[in-house]
């Protein structure tokens, strides 16, 4: 379960990393913080880390891999790239949602 765990934070603290970088300090300890909830062993708090991811990965890494990609085309740049590793960051993000589902389990199997 640890490498579960490992992976939810990463691909929490790779979220926050973006909003650091421009500057967005709340929203970045926010993201940063988020994985501290693991340790709350409660089913719904665990489920509510996994939606975020989710809806992060489509709402974040997906609108900011189309504006980089349009961004790198409009300059007549090279994006081939930057579209792999941004898709890369995606389903990442979504594995780590994944991974929720795993130690959701574990934590329901464990209470009854």
């Amino acid at each position: 379960m640890w490498w579960r765990v490992t992976i939810i934070t990463l691909a929490y603290l790779l979220l926050g990393a973006h909003f650091l970088r421009y500057g967005q300090e709340l929203i970045c300890l926010a993201y940063a913080s988020a994985p501290l909830v693991l340790f709350i062993k409660r089913v719904e708090l665990t489920r509510l880390l996994q939606i975020v991811l989710a809806i992060s990965a489509v709402l974040v890494w997906g609108v900011s891999s189309y504006d980089y990609v349009q961004m790198r085309i409009a300059m007549d740049a090279p994006w081939y790239r930057l579209s792999i590793i941004m898709s890369s960051v995606t389903v990442f993000t979504l594995l780590a949602s994944l991974c929720c589902s795993g130690v959701i389990a574990k934590r329901t199997k464990i209470s009854h």
